[in-house]
């Protein structure tokens, strides 16, 4: 058993308290308290997924932070009422807005929000409402009809500011003080597709579009002092349809639509004199809308790939999260019902179903930063399994169409058949290693469902112990002595988690959520579940202790049918199905925190 000064090469110190130092790492035993401690200084400042937003959706109005937002209307412009409010975790539903409307703005809390203008302009571009935390009752018109305009303040001080009237953008500012909206001092440039920040007294105003023509984007900034404009440093991308949080001093400007006509994800922070870049979100989108902080801001809705119109994400700066998913390097195409194995800097993706084929025998391999092509597989197929390393790798059963028993063994090059399993299946589970692999649960042809788990040696498949429930599109991973099998349908959708012990299964701790399509990867004691369909698709995560499951970071994109490797602390997932096209995005996931040795004390 290896300890703590074996790994380290020092005892440690015994104190009556807290250590003096705050060197990043340190670990000492605190005798008062009668327990060890440890200094953890590591900071995290980035974008991670928040939770999945009710509805497909853009050019939303907001207000609010990022634990208590609020969001009304949104596109389709003439339609939508809704509103939604979020507790830092999840999406509930608020009173909806008296007029439906989109491209409309904000200011405010989530208990005093205030929502202006909006499209159709002609009908809808004057109207001003105020939210008490549950219902919507209107205000004081604003004096210039508009739409696609930016907003900042409280509900008793709002700003106005920019956007397009009926045919041409404007500069007309206004300031609300509870009841009705005067005239303020005009931007310095017209434009409309604007964002903003800050108060009616120290108002930002950045981006946009100003005509002509409409390719026109903006990186100018105005700061407002409570009467007029005047000139800031510009940003670095200058776009249009992009979001702001912050402070006129502290303000932070993210996604949007650049003046080659695509999307971006770009974050930049200002100080109060100039930009500077920022770390990257996880979706890049444009009409997308924020709300809180420069430290603490939330992005939510927008247009790009496919799952943005539904995506949340959270920035953060000087803080340390337990988990977040990150952006990887796309798959060379977009695949779903594909295999995967390996770990987050050497993976593995192989088989599956594109939009140009129903079934592919591609095998892809990752270095941790992007894809590239590796040798095909000899029997091409969707639905199938696969487990073990980049180099050792095992590809197990699926579809081809008719349903496969084929094994292939991968050595980092080319594949080479190995024994058959011996129950033909698709929409299994795997876990292990290419020469202890585990199988189990599945579809039998034509749509019975399997319990069947069986080992590999290497060279042949043999019968282990039935899963208890049989069932199809589970998630699985851990080892063939220490197996986890959790989620799927039976034909319900369940949360049932089993672990498998060389022998047989016994019953875990139950996911949270009942799912089915999802992916996991990790031991069996400390596992990751992610995806999966609710029955609506989902990026839900969760961690498993080997005892209970907590949920964590919800991926950025929901999808299905999807690849995932790597043990709990470094956790990829690739490819499926986010709605109805499947994609090519690759997600990277990390937990953060200490893990020590058995610490000797002497």
């Amino acid at each position: 058993m290896t300890t703590y000064k074996e790994v380290i090469g020092t005892s440690i110190t015994n104190i009556a308290g807290d250590s003096p130092t705050t060197v990043d790492g340190d670990v000492w035993y605190n005798s008062s308290a009668t327990n060890f401690k440890f200094n953890l200084t590591t900071t995290f400042t980035g974008w991670a997924s928040g939770g999945l937003y009710p509805s497909d959706i853009s050019a939303l109005g907001t207000a609010g932070t990022q634990t208590a937002a609020l969001t009304f209307g949104g596109s389709p412009s003439g339609s939508n009422a809704s509103t939604f409010e979020y507790n830092g975790t999840a999406w509930t539903g608020g009173g909806n807005l008296t007029t439906a409307r989109g491209y409309l703005a904000g200011a405010g809390t989530q208990t005093a929000g205030l929502g202006f203008g909006g499209s159709p302009v002609e009908t809808k571009g004057t109207a001003t409402e105020e939210y008490n935390g549950s219902s919507w009752t209107n205000g004081g018109n604003l004096t210039t009809e508009r739409f696609t305009l930016a907003g900042a303040g409280t509900q008793t001080a709002g700003l106005a500011f920019g956007g397009r009237g009926p045919s041409v953008p404007t500069n007309a500012t206004e300031e609300y003080n509870g009841t009705a909206w005067t005239n303020g001092g005009n931007l310095t440039t017209a434009r409309k597709y604007l964002a903003g920040a800050g108060t009616q007294t120290a108002g930002l105003a950045f981006g946009g579009i100003a005509n002509p023509p409409n390719t026109n984007q903006q990186a100018a900034t105005e700061e407002y002092n409570g009467s007029s404009w005047t000139n800031g440093g510009n940003m670095a991308n200058a776009r249009s349809q992009l979001a702001g949080a912050g402070l006129q001093t502290a303000a932070l400007v993210f996604g949007g639509k650049l003046t080659d006509g695509s999307n971006t994800s770009a974050t930049e922070q200002y100080n109060g004199t100039s930009w500077t870049a920022g770390s990257n979100m996880i979706l890049a989108r444009k009409s997308l809308s924020g709300m809180g902080t420069s430290t603490a801001a939330l992005a939510v809705g927008g247009t790009g790939v496919p799952g943005s119109e539904r995506g949340t994400e959270e920035f953060s700066q000087g803080v340390s999260p337990f988990a977040a998913w990150s952006s990887g390097g796309n798959l060379t195409t977009a695949t779903q019902a594909l295999g995967g194995a390996g770990t987050q800097t050497a993976g593995l993706a192989f088989g599956g179903r594109t939009p140009a084929a129903d079934v592919v025998n591609v095998t892809q391999e990752y270095d941790g930063s992007s894809w590239t092509n590796g040798g095909n597989l000899n029997v091409a197929r969707k639905y199938l399994s696969g487990t073990g390393t980049q180099t050792t790798a095992l590809a197990v059963s699926g579809a081809a169409p008719g349903t496969s028993n084929k094994t292939e063994e991968y050595d980092g090059s080319s594949w080479t058949n190995g024994g058959n399993i011996g129950t033909n299946r698709k929409f299994l589970a795997a876990a292990g290693t290419q020469t202890a692999g585990l199988i189990f649960g599945g579809q039998l042809p034509p749509d019975a469902l399997s319990n069947s788990t069986e080992e590999y040696n290497g060279t042949s498949w043999t019968d282990g112990g039935n899963i208890g429930t049989a069932k199809k599109y589970l998630g699985g991973c851990g080892t063939q002595t220490a197996g986890l099998v959790f989620g799927g349908q039976t034909p319900s959708l369940t949360n049932v988690t089993q672990e498998y012990d060389g022998s047989s299964w016994t019953n875990g701790g139950n996911l949270n959520t009942a799912r089915e399509k999802l992916n996991g990867f990790g031991l069996q004691t400390a596992a990751v579940a992610c995806g999966g369909e609710t029955p609506s698709v989902t990026n839900l995560t969760e961690l498993y202790n080997g005892t209970a499951w907590t949920n964590s970071a919800n991926m950025s994109t929901s999808r299905i049918n999807f690849g995932a490797d790597g043990p709990q602390e470094a956790g990829l997932a690739f490819g499926g199905i986010p709605g109805s096209e499947a994609t090519n995005r690759t997600e990277e996931f990390s937990t953060f925190g200490p893990s020590l040795a058995t610490i000797e004390t002497t």
